[in-house]
């Protein structure tokens, strides 16, 4: 993302015929990835979105197990060229009750911030509501679409300061 454009707007879409591709495609993000990113994935269950982070981390040099936070809501892989915060707000219904939980902190830490089920907190996906300049870094929207039992549409939008 080109830092030096202001409110930068990036908008592609994947199709993603397997895992190993979502994964693939975290990966390349992961590569590319800076701190004070925050990526939000929306999608059904089962959709990939802990698929992705999976890649996401291999890209960044983490070599740790990763797996959804939903019972614990954060987990935090080091180890890589920048730590990956990783929040699941399955558990959680209401912005207010993420705001109560301590999470904010999380928008602004020292290195990459992946939220699952990200549109309880910003809202849904075609009606983002968050403001964008909130975000002290950039922001990667993302929605995964399930189309086949092994197909995903996996559509993004980069929001960046």
């Amino acid at each position: 993302m080109n830092k030096a454009c202001g409110l930068c707007r990036l908008m592609a879409t994947n199709i993603s015929h397997s895992p190993a591709d979502t994964e693939a495609l975290g990966e390349a993000w992961g590569h590319e990835a800076h701190s004070g990113l925050v990526i939000g994935l929306s999608g059904d269950l089962g959709a990939g979105k802990t698929q992705l982070v999976k890649g996401l981390a291999r890209g960044m040099g983490i070599s740790a197990r990763v797996h959804s936070p939903t019972f614990t809501l954060v987990n935090i892989y080091a180890g890589g060229r920048l730590t990956l915060f990783h929040l699941d707000l399955y558990r959680l219904e209401t912005r207010a009750q993420i705001i109560a939980a301590g999470l904010e902190e999380y928008l602004s830490a020292p290195g990459v911030t992946v939220i699952e089920w990200a549109e309880r907190w910003f809202g849904e996906v075609p009606g983002f509501k968050y403001q964008a300049s909130a975000f002290p870094g950039s922001y990667r929207r993302v929605n995964i679409a399930t189309l086949s039992e092994t197909e995903r549409r996996i559509s993004y939008e980069d929001i960046g300061a």
